[in-house]
């Protein structure tokens, strides 16, 4: 949540307004596709596909879990997958930028985030940010991401 918050200081600095989304506190159950077929619409989902869509930007600062991405990113992504008609149109095309707050290397979950991000159709940013439990994420790297999405809105 550090990271998360060290990006919405940087995005409101340049003059845009900030969201953070706590995806551990939506308390989605895991998904299963029999629990989609028998659940949906998610409680919360339609208030988070709001908050998503409604955003020109995303920064995903997410840990690194034993090199991939953590349960709770990759639950909600599932969910939002089988929410609405075309669960696409949420992710086509929307800026991202990547970030990580990691025990270990960070390289792995940023590699499997821009795999996954970039086959939903979003457009990634080249640099990225990566935190370490020895290293603090450089400053410099959080605004040349910040720098990057805004011309990408512009």
């Amino acid at each position: 949540m550090e990271l998360a918050e060290k990006f919405a200081e940087e995005v409101e600095n340049k003059g845009f307004e900030a969201d953070i989304v706590d995806l551990c506190g939506l308390n989605f159950p895991l998904f299963t596709p029999e629990l989609a077929r028998t659940i949906m619409p998610l409680d919360g989902m339609s208030e988070l596909m709001q908050r998503l869509s409604s955003a020109d930007a995303w920064v995903i600062c997410a840990p690194e879990y034993n090199g991939l991405t953590p349960p709770s990113l990759a639950n909600t992504v599932s969910w939002l997958s089988k929410e609405g008609e075309d669960f696409r149109a949420l992710f086509n095309g929307k800026p991202v930028g990547l970030a990580t707050a990691s025990g270990g290397g960070g390289e792995y979950i940023i590699s499997a985030m821009r795999m996954q991000f970039a086959f939903l159709g979003c457009t990634i940013v080249g640099r990225v940010v990566i935190s370490k439990s020895w290293k603090e994420a450089n400053p410099a790297s959080i605004t040349a991401v910040v720098d990057s999405l805004s011309k990408l809105i512009s």
